[in-house]
């Protein structure tokens, strides 16, 4: 099963961005606009207080998060894409669902990161709960800045740390616990080098000088592993298997659809039942994920009507 790709219709992002409201409800904005060639509103994109500064501003206008900020050093998402994937998620679990996005889903996010992106959007799109894992203390100790310095995200959202950094799901779900889905950004890099040949690329891309500071920034974790997102997200297939009956649909991005064959190998060989890949587009760049269960219809369905009692 495929959906065709474009950005989700209930994307918030679906038209330009309106700088007058995002500079209301973010004022540190206004220091970073500028007028294009093209007379309109706009920000330099290889500025990375000015990406930082109008990801604040998206969150708070959009998602009423008021206080959010990143260490210097860590991955500032791209917002509109982060969002894209929660909702082709929430499509998914639909399904089992009598086609109506749960309200009360569980969520593990892999890696929430210093951004704590994923959980964000998805609680206040959907209500969703999330459990965030996270091997970097320092990205754990933004993410848990964030959820705290915005009244009730507490209740909704949780940290916990990978105290294992080879492990993925192994010591993070815990014994009777469920979740209706597993959500992932796997590093896609397999290696330092790589990371930093796709940075000069996008550099050069820019039209920036050598020493241009990029906003495309990441620590290592987020950037690369050995083997890159087919070694990790093949450790997560396997990982899976373990927890079959404690998750519903285990999910991640993958970057590149050339890794497509050897992670449905993987997949096959962990006996999975269903697998599904959802297309996703934002402008030019084009990005997937893939979804995999080793539950049955009947199970699945049987789990949704527990749920929504």
């Amino acid at each position: 099963m495929t959906t065709k790709p474009g950005l989700h219709p209930r994307n918030r992002h679906q038209n330009r961005y309106d700088f007058n409201a995002l500079q209301q409800d973010c004022p540190e904005l206004t220091a970073f606009v500028r007028q294009s060639p093209a007379g309109e509103a706009t920000i330099d994109f290889a500025d990375p207080a000015a990406v930082k500064t109008l990801n604040k501003a998206l969150l708070a206008h959009h998602y009423q998060v008021k206080n959010w900020d990143i260490p210097d050093g860590f991955l500032c998402p791209p917002v509109p894409g982060r969002a894209d994937y929660v909702h082709h998620l929430a499509d998914l679990l639909a399904q089992d669902h009598n086609d109506v996005v749960p309200r009360n889903a569980t969520v593990l996010d892999i890696g929430v990161g210093a951004n704590c992106i994923y959980p964000l959007i998805g609680h206040h799109e959907y209500g969703w709960r999330f459990t965030g894992s996270e091997v970097n203390d320092e990205a754990l100790k933004s993410a848990n800045a964030i959820i705290l310095a915005n009244p009730g995200l507490n209740k909704a959202i949780r940290l916990r740390r990978q105290k294992t950094p080879d492990a993925i799901l192994n010591g993070i779900i815990h014994k009777n616990e469920y979740y209706d889905a597993v959500m992932c950004n796997p590093p896609f890099h397999d290696s330092q080098a790589s990371a930093a040949a796709s940075s000069e690329r996008k550099r050069r891309n820019l039209g920036l000088k050598e020493s241009a500071q990029l906003n495309f920034g990441g620590q290592q974790q987020e950037l690369w592993c050995d083997g890159g997102e087919v070694a990790f997200i093949t450790t997560l297939i396997k990982e899976s298997k373990a927890f079959a009956r404690q998750v519903t649909w285990f999910t991640s991005l993958v970057s590149k659809g050339d890794n497509l064959p050897d992670l449905y190998r993987a997949l096959q060989q962990a006996g999975v039942l269903k697998v599904v890949k959802v297309e996703m587009s934002q402008g030019q760049k084009q990005s997937r994920f893939i979804a995999w269960t080793f539950q049955d219809d009947a199970q699945r369905a049987r789990r949704a009507s527990t749920a929504s009692r």
